[in-house]
This record gives C-alpha cells, structure tokens and sequence, in this order.
C-alpha cells in the first residue's frame, strides 16, 4: 500500500531523513516513534507530499507521490497535520464537509451529505455539528478534525501526533476511534506519535526513527523490548505487560 525507497531530505546541508526504505502493508495501524528531531514528522511529510523529497520515491497505492494528480492522490490519500489553525469561523459541519472536496469540488450532492452524516455520527459529534470551532473543548475540536479526514474516503490516512496538547482520556478517545476505523472501515493508517505506551496499546506496528533513520520497525510485541527502547531514547527502561499490552516504565535513578 506505502513503499518508500531510499527516501532522504536535506535542509540545506543538514541531512534530516536519511535513505529511508520500508513497506506498509494495507490495512491497520501503523505508529511511526522516536526521539525529538528524529525526522519522524519530515518522513510523514514527505509520503503525503507536504515536503519535498530529496532523494528517493514514494509509492502509494500504485501511485508515484511525486508526480501523481493532486485530485486523484486526494482521493486515495487524507492527511491531518499537526497544525490545524483556522482564520475563519466555521462550524464543525462545516469543517467535515471540507473532507468532501476531492470528490465534489466543493459542490456537495447527495452522496457527498451521506459521508458527511456518517463521519459526524462515527465521531459523536451530531450533537455539536452546527457549534462553532472556536466554541469548542480541544478534544472535540481534534475529533472534528479527524471526522473531516474520515469523511474524505480515502484507503490511506496519514495523521501527524494527533495527540497533541490532549489530556488522557481524549488521547485515549483519539486512539480507539482510529483503531476501529482500522478495523471496521478497513483504512490503512499511518500515525506519528510521541507516547511510546499508547503506541504499544493501539498499532499493529511499529516504526522506531532515530537520526532520520529508521532503527527497527515491528509488532509491539517485538518492539516494545528494553534493549530496544533504551538504545533509541538512551533510558534505562522497564516492560511490563498489563492485560496484554505491553507497557514501558522509565527506571528512576
């Protein structure tokens, strides 16, 4: 579904992703990990052709990123950036039915408000559909946000720590939506995130990036390993597994 080749970015003459190459497999949750400046958010970048590539391919659904129609890559393809800022005040229908766009070039038909109506009810928030963005708590605001991705229909989502400034339990809300939607809506999600122990609980794989590399990548039953996790954050690590998830605790010296 995702192949990367020899994958590599250059800001100037810092090297920041370096010859890349992995394999997504369709379907499931993928959680890309590592420690800050490990080039995590620069390879989601470059896969969802919101950065330049430098070197190397990207080949998504049978479609090279690079030289693909952005309409067509659209209809495949759904990104969620970490910044999501807004100059204009819309209300949360409004927000999902960006989602549409690819498909309706903004002329909304029949089809199009049947996305719209399950993505609202996907993510609860029928309720809160004519509130106004601002008017929001960040976690429902987040949820808005993710709604709008979903509502696009694409194979593949890409979402860049979407967990970002959310407290515990809309983290948490955050991931079991986009489990099930991997489950229950077949989608192939792709997904950077900063919490080691969340990416344990919800991914079927993970992908660990150090120095703009990729350092070792697996289930977290493989991953979430002490020599593992010490030699990509230089922490003394202990595992434990609390109903079959497996959970990593820093050892305080």
């Amino acid at each position: 579904m995702i192949t990367v080749r020899n994958l590599s970015c250059r800001y100037g003459d810092q090297l920041v992703v370096n010859n890349v190459s992995l394999n997504i497999e369709e379907g499931g949750l993928t959680s890309i990990v590592g420690p800050n400046g490990a080039g995590k958010s620069t390879l989601l970048g470059m896969i969802s052709r919101l950065q330049p590539i430098s070197e190397g391919s990207v080949i998504v659904d049978g479609m090279d990123v690079a030289s693909v129609n952005s309409s067509k890559l659209a209809r495949s393809m759904a990104i969620l950036r970490q910044d999501n800022s807004l100059q204009v005040r819309l209300t949360v229908r409004d927000i999902v039915s960006f989602g549409r766009y690819p498909h309706s070039r903004g002329r909304l038909n029949i089809e199009d408000k049947k996305h719209i109506d399950h993505a609202l009810e996907y993510l609860n928030l029928n309720s809160l559909a004519d509130r106004f963005l601002d008017e929001l708590s960040g976690g429902q605001r987040q949820r808005a946000f993710i709604a709008m991705v979903l509502c696009q229909d694409t194979k593949v989502i890409l979402l860049d720590e979407p967990l970002n400034n959310l407290d515990m339990k809309n983290a948490i809300d955050i991931m079991s939506i986009l489990r099930r939607a991997a489950d229950d809506l077949k989608k192939t999600i792709l997904v950077v995130l900063h919490d080691i122990n969340i990416a344990s609980s919800y991914s079927d794989k993970i992908i660990c990036m150090q120095d703009g590399q990729v350092r070792f990548m697996g289930s977290p039953e493989q991953i979430i390993q002490p020599e593992i996790l010490e030699s990509l954050y230089g922490l003394e690590v202990k595992v434990h597994e609390i109903d079959n998830d497996l959970i990593c605790v820093p050892v305080c010296t």
